[in-house]
């Protein structure tokens, strides 16, 4: 089997397309310019083009005052959980070019690094712990394992400490609910070509039109293509396409049609081998001493990836006080790869040698979801209530037969065979893209993966009075998923056909009183719980349902949080702070009596401190960051050496900062500085990445009012620094210095 070439279909239907809305647009807008200056005259509600943020908020802004989620009640600062949101502003200005890019602007998620299932996609830890099925697009699951891109985004809302009451199963350490772009009432055009260092290139189109006075259309299109800075051999190249329809905006009946499409095509990064195969928590094995660009991978490797999904959401107000809703969604996700992991656990790292151990995937995720909630406004004896009742229905199907694989030489121990048939290469000085004298094809082994969901929920904002208010939400999921296949054993396993099932039911609660001394402040405690099923990724992740944990009831967690939210200088700055303490009471660990099989007999812990800030010092200075302290123990294990060891993925501190200051009208600086502490790979503590300062920056010009420039400098010092580490074998190296100059239009 070959890897077929990349396409440049798409790249040039994106110019072409680019060209096409600009010239149409040109012609429309001149049509529509008296009615446009009536309407606004009428007090509809024209924004600035290069607008992109919601609910209202000032264009440009760092700082959001509502969550576009329906189930939080009351606007952020009166609610009492840890929730902070990216704006699209944030994301143009750092440069970010992919939703991980993004997410680092945000104190407490790390990224861990997977050896099989969906290792170079979206695995985000959230407060220490593995958030990768709790993604929410428009709040419905978005599950399927993929790489997640930002250019249909307007903005991602990232919610802290265990929430299962607003997501059902999962959601222990927090969630992240990416909010897309849909028509607005009003006609622009947004573009960007940004052209870059290792041969990046990314093109950007955002059109939106108004067809009727309550109908728009808007679609988004992008195209990127870029090598890894730093890496000899890993590139990445994509394109999507996110057109969407909006009839009745503006009445009591609303109704939008959305449709998305991300293509992959890209060479995995496996990363650096780790050193010491004799590792443990007195001698931990680190990434190995080699140049940076050092890449093991060989001519095999791929991963490609298509997602299509369609959304119909449609809103009816029955009254001023009483809006009923309902989206309804259908995905498809595929994930084709095949990756060489550098392996480290036959001690040919200490030989100067590496095995190129294959990893592969061969999926087929298809889907659908269902969501319907009644929102309502009442009064009863003097109380204001912000009431939601939902439900919610979902299904996800998953195929996975990965391949098999067959050299021409026999092992895994480096020889000169191996080297000769591209299956081992040198430590120091490997030869990027070798050829590999072998074959591979689907394999016997398979397996398929049912889920179910049905769900009601319940949240209510109940406000006494100016001072104080209670935030109520329960939910009840009845969960169900299966699995069956085929198996040719290994790794303890028993050759043959299998089945599994599993059947959970659970009830998770959000309780929060907030007092507000002023207006502008609030202070709040809280309690929050969450569950995770047996099988909770759907076969996605490192959660599927397996033999060791079918018959296990949920694992069990709960948070106590204390915090205070402040808004300053007319809602343009906003500050945060909260402490808080997350116990996952039952955690499944493996047997003491066999490693074949988990109980529920682990406890673990994260308490910590949590600070944050968005929003502007000044008329002309921007900053956007925060601060996490996480305290992460290992209470009680079966496993009595992992207790009192730290959690994988789990830094102890982190701070972002990310600012910029508007030196004149039209010109801009900025910068920001990330810092990392070190991170364990496992349980044992026997693997660790060190800790990390990297620093950025930027310039922007703007050249005429449909025109900027603006210059992005990524780790502006080109540090060495790793982002993720497995439990074993690897560390996954971050780019080196990337520079970035893009050209934004807009009309």
């Amino acid at each position: 089997m070959t890897r077929q070439s990349k396409s440049g279909v798409a790249p040039k239907l994106l110019v072409s397309a680019v060209g096409v809305a600009i010239t149409a647009f040109s012609g429309t807008t001149l049509a529509q310019q008296a009615p446009a200056k009536e309407s606004t005259a009428k007090g509809s509600s024209v924004l600035d083009l290069s607008s992109t943020t919601v609910l209202g908020d000032e264009e440009g802004s760092y700082s959001v005052q509502e969550s576009a989620s329906s189930k939080y009640t009351a606007p952020l600062r009166d609610t009492p959980k840890s929730v902070t949101v990216v704006p699209a502003q944030v994301i143009r200005d750092t440069g970010a070019l992919s939703l991980t890019d993004a997410l680092r602007t945000v104190p407490g998620i790390t990224f861990g690094a997977g050896e099989g299932g969906n290792p170079q996609g979206d695995r985000p830890f959230i407060r220490g712990f593995n958030a990768e099925s709790d993604t929410f697009v428009d709040g419905m699951r978005d599950v399927a394992s993929q790489t997640r891109e930002i250019f249909n985004l307007e903005q991602i809302e990232v919610s802290k400490g265990p929430g299962s009451a607003y997501t059902g199963a999962g959601s222990t350490g927090g969630s992240l609910n990416l909010i897309t772009k849909t028509p607005k009432l009003q006609n622009f055009v947004n573009g960007g070509f940004t052209y870059g260092s290792d041969q990046t290139r990314r093109t950007t189109l955002d059109v939106n039109q108004m067809i009727t006075d309550n109908a728009a259309f808007r679609l988004n299109l992008m195209k990127h293509d870029a090598n890894v800075a730093g890496r000899d051999g890993p590139d990445v190249s994509r394109w999507g396409v996110a057109p969407s329809i909006s009839f009745g905006l503006g009445t009591p009946t609303r109704a939008t049609f959305s449709y998305y499409h991300l293509d992959t095509d890209d060479t995995p990064d496996y990363g650096i081998p780790l050193t010491n195969v004799n590792r443990s928590e007195a001698n931990p094995s680190r990434p190995a001493h080699v140049d940076k660009d050092n890449w093991y991978g060989s001519s095999r490797d791929y991963r490609k990836s298509k997602t299509d999904s369609g959304t119909f959401r449609i809103e009816h107000d029955l009254n001023d006080n009483l809006t009923l809703s309902n989206s309804f969604r259908m995905v498809r996700t595929t994930l084709d790869y095949v990756a060489s992991n550098p392996d480290d656990s036959r001690g040919n790292v200490a030989n100067g040698y590496v095995y190129r151990s294959p990893k592969s995937r061969n999926s087929v995720s298809e889907g659908w979801v269902n969501q319907t909630e009644l929102k309502s406004l009442f009064n009863t004896a003097g109380i204001e209530h912000t009431l939601v009742t939902g439900m919610e229905f979902s299904y996800e199907d998953v195929h996975n037969r990965p391949y098999t694989f067959n050299s021409s030489a026999s092992g895994s121990t480096c020889n000169a065979a191996l080297l000769a048939s591209g299956d081992c290469t040198s430590l120091y000085n490997p030869t990027p893209k070798d050829g590999w004298a072998g074959t591979y094809a689907e394999g016997e082994s398979y397996t398929d993966t049912d889920t179910k969901t049905a769900a009601g929920y319940v949240f209510d904002t109940l406000k006494l009075n100016e001072q104080w208010s209670i935030n109520l939400g329960l939910r009840y999921d009845d969960f169900e998923t299966r699995s069956s296949g085929y198996t040719t054993g290994g790794r303890g396993a028993v050759a043959g056909n299998f089945k599994r099932e599993n059947k959970s039911h659970f009830w998770n609660y959000q309780t929060g009183i907030v007092y507000k001394p002023v207006p502008n402040g609030s202070i709040y405690v809280a309690w929050s719980t969450s569950s995770n099923p047996s099988g909770e990724t759907a076969g996605e992740g490192g959660v599927e349902l397996s033999a060791s944990n079918t018959s296990l009831e949920p694992e069990r967690n709960r948070n106590y949080e204390i915090g205070t939210k402040w808004d300053f200088f007319n809602e343009a700055l906003s500050l945060n702070a909260a402490v808080f303490r997350t116990d996952k009471t039952n955690a499944r660990v493996a047997s003491a009596e066999s490693t074949s099989f988990q109980v529920l007999d682990g406890e673990q812990r994260v308490q910590g401190v949590e600070l944050g800030f968005s929003g502007k010092l000044t008329p002309h200075w921007k900053v956007f960051g925060g601060y996490t302290y996480l305290d992460s123990e290992i209470r009680k294990s079966t496993t009595t050496s992992d207790e009192g060891n730290k959690m994988p993925q789990t830094p102890e501190n982190n701070f972002t900062l990310w600012t910029t200051y508007d030196v004149t009208q039209d010109f801009t600086v900025g910068g920001g500085a990330t810092y990392v502490d070190r991170q364990f790979g496992n349980t044992a503590n026997s693997t660790y990445i060190p800790s990390y300062t990297r620093y950025d920056a930027m310039a922007a010009y703007r050249v005429t009012k449909n025109l900027d420039l603006q210059l992005n400098v990524q780790n502006l010092t080109d540090k060495r620094y790793f982002d993720q580490v497995y439990s074993t074998h690897m560390a996954h190296v971050a780019p080196g210095r990337t520079a970035l100059l893009s050209a934004n239009f807009h009309f």
